[in-house]
């Protein structure tokens, strides 16, 4: 595309894609939202930066491949789920870390299910850029 107006527009609503993104994956374990739904919009906002831009620039612009992106991904998730088996529990049980913990306060709670929430966002997002600039690049 030639469009000067949505070539602008586009960076600053990939960018606001992104942080939406973001906060879809972080609050997605209490409400909807999570991984998945993250990774979908955290990848449209590529693939629009894509139709507006090409592809080679959203290529640039993202840095790594995305079927890298997807593998990390993968390997994040499985290491998620393989924790639970350092505690002897079965797999996929979530595990908890309280950070800051004290006998008054619970401190940060942090978990392998956020963990695999994140592997699942890179997963969701790497796969999808891979799909979509293959078949940009083929038109």
């Amino acid at each position: 595309m030639n469009s000067v107006i949505l070539r602008a527009g586009t960076r600053y609503l990939a960018g606001l894609l992104l942080i939406f993104s973001l906060y879809m994956l972080l609050r997605g374990h209490n409400e909807p939202g999570g991984g998945f739904i993250g990774g979908l919009i955290g990848s449209t906002g590529f693939v629009l930066f894509a139709v507006a831009c090409g592809t080679s620039e959203a290529r640039s612009a993202l840095r790594f491949q995305p079927q890298a992106i997807a593998l990390v991904g993968l390997g994040v998730a499985l290491l998620a789920g393989l924790a639970s088996a350092l505690f002897g529990d079965a797999l996929f049980t979530g595990q908890w870390l309280f950070i800051g913990a004290t006998e008054t306060d619970k401190g940060l709670p942090l978990s392998t299910v956020l963990v695999f929430d994140i592997g699942v966002y890179l997963v969701v997002f790497g796969s999808v850029l891979t799909l979509v600039f293959a078949m940009e690049e083929e038109i």
